[in-house]
């Protein structure tokens, strides 16, 4: 039965491919993208608000135990640090003291002396230089062993400065997601309530409808009238006010009367 049901489905995907080959040609495929596309986007915008804020919120919550994680991490590491910052300075401190002992052997064998006392014991010269030698070895393998862990603290270091500076990021991002989502939560929040409360609004689309036309009737009536104001700048003016002849006559005769009068009186001064 089972192997019935595969065989005609398998039948019935290569008789689609078929029939959408005869039917697209090439762009088949493109069709078939462009179709899976739209059915993505549906089914993704047919999912609630609440889920997907809901999801978000836990895929937050996700990143908390791998920052527990990161913090154990960082402590091992702190311990770690600690232990071997102290294993460097006890290192150097017997150093230091192993360094004061072979600058004193050596001050003896700076001398002509054949044997030395060194507490209740003596010692030939020939050991005295042979304890020198194995000494001097052993401080300066000593110093490149130290040297090691100096490079290997200053490496852990900075690991562990890393490690942190990461953590604290990653506490920022959460507290700045969260914040985040509980601002798109109070947003869907209104936009519920304005949903519920525009269940039982007017519906305005006639009154805007109306607004609509009575702006555009201003805008034709604006137009008009500054129409009108730049046709008047063309028309000549009526002369209502004419001239008279006589009047003018009058005015001249004034005119010449009050400058001959200066010019008598300068005569008669002269």
């Amino acid at each position: 039965m089972i192997l019935k049901l595969a065989k005609w489905t398998v039948l019935g995907v290569a008789g689609l491919t078929i029939a959408g080959g005869l039917l697209f040609g090439r762009d088949l495929c493109s069709y078939m993208r462009s179709s899976a596309r739209s059915v993505q986007c549906a089914v993704k915008d047919s999912v609630p608000v609440e889920f997907q804020l809901r999801r978000a919120r836990d895929l937050v919550d996700d990143i908390v135990p791998e920052m527990q994680a990161n913090v154990r991490v960082i402590a091992q590491q702190e311990v770690e640090i600690e232990a071997l910052r102290k294993d460097i300075d006890q290192n150097e401190r017997s150093l230091t003291d192993e360094k004061a002992r072979i600058a004193r052997i050596r001050d003896c064998l700076m001398t002509q002396q054949t044997s030395f006392a060194f507490g209740p014991h003596a010692y030939t010269r020939d050991q005295v230089k042979e304890d020198l030698a194995r000494r001097f070895d052993a401080g300066k393998e000593c110093e490149v062993v130290l040297a090691g862990k100096k490079r290997l603290l200053e490496n852990r270091t900075k690991s562990l400065a890393a490690a942190e500076q990461m953590l604290e990021k990653a506490r920022s991002q959460k507290a700045m997601l969260e914040s985040q989502i509980a601002t798109l939560e109070a947003q869907n929040k209104l936009v519920q309530a304005a949903a519920i409360g525009s269940a039982n609004s007017i519906d305005n689309s006639k009154l805007a409808q109306s607004q609509k036309l009575i702006d555009q009737i201003k805008k034709q009536l604006d137009v008009a009238e500054r129409v009108l104001a730049r046709e008047s700048h063309f028309i000549e003016p009526i002369q209502v006010d004419v001239v008279s002849e006589k009047d003018l006559l009058t005015q001249v005769d004034d005119y010449l009367k009050s400058s001959a009068a200066p010019e008598a009186s300068a005569s008669t001064a002269r």
